[in-house]
């Protein structure tokens, strides 16, 4: 079986992380090996940009263009080469991010997010995308109680990361042979039962 890029998205606090390490363990269960990775970052060049993304206030396009460019890294050091070598890849976040932040939450055209998709993937798409979905009033909630010191992205309003969520269900809507809505209110059991018949239909 050829590698698969499986890619886990969702507003700041719905959870997708308390089920990362759960997904590639069920992965490798399979008999696969896997990388997890994570986004904006994955590498040295793209951790650094991280750190200036999450703490650095900068124009929107700016921004978008940082995000960009740490994935055109990510992608060519270490995404790539991973499916090459046979490894799946598990990543946190990719670009449907991108058009959920930057262009449903901070407005920007997808239009110009599409052109920058086009130039920096050359054509790769996951192979699976799970959006963990959930009221941004219940995140919100979730985002309290898990970080002392939130970076910009997680101390914006309400408003914005319900702009977000908007985004992540119109992409579903769009994408629907690759995005799946996961109900992220769910028990964690209850979540993984959905998770399992998700991933069990790729790895077979």
């Amino acid at each position: 079986m050829s590698a698969k890029f499986i890619t886990l998205e969702g507003v700041d606090g719905a959870g997708k992380s308390t089920h990362l390490d759960w997904i590639a363990g069920r992965i490798e269960a399979a008999g696969q090996r896997v990388l997890v990775t994570r986004e904006p970052g994955g590498t040295p060049l793209g951790e650094e940009l991280r750190r200036l993304l999450l703490a650095q206030s900068m124009h929107l396009e700016t921004e978008t263009l940082l995000m960009f460019a740490a994935r055109r890294e990510h992608l060519q050091r270490v995404i790539l080469p991973a499916l090459a070598a046979g490894t799946w890849v598990l990543c946190d976040r990719f670009t449907d991010a991108t058009y959920a932040y930057q262009g449903g939450g901070r407005g920007l055209d997808p239009g110009r997010i599409e052109i920058l998709e086009h130039w920096v993937h050359q054509g790769l798409q996951p192979d699976l995308t799970l959006v963990f979905d959930l009221s941004v009033e219940e995140a919100k909630r979730r985002r309290l109680a898990a970080t002392a010191a939130p970076d910009r992205f997680e101390q914006e309003g309400l408003e914005f990361f319900a702009r977000v969520r908007s985004a992540y269900v119109a992409r579903a809507a769009r994408f629907p042979q690759r995005i799946r809505l996961i109900d992220a209110s769910q028990t964690v059991e209850a979540t993984r039962n959905i998770l399992e018949e998700l991933i069990s239909s790729v790895c077979i």
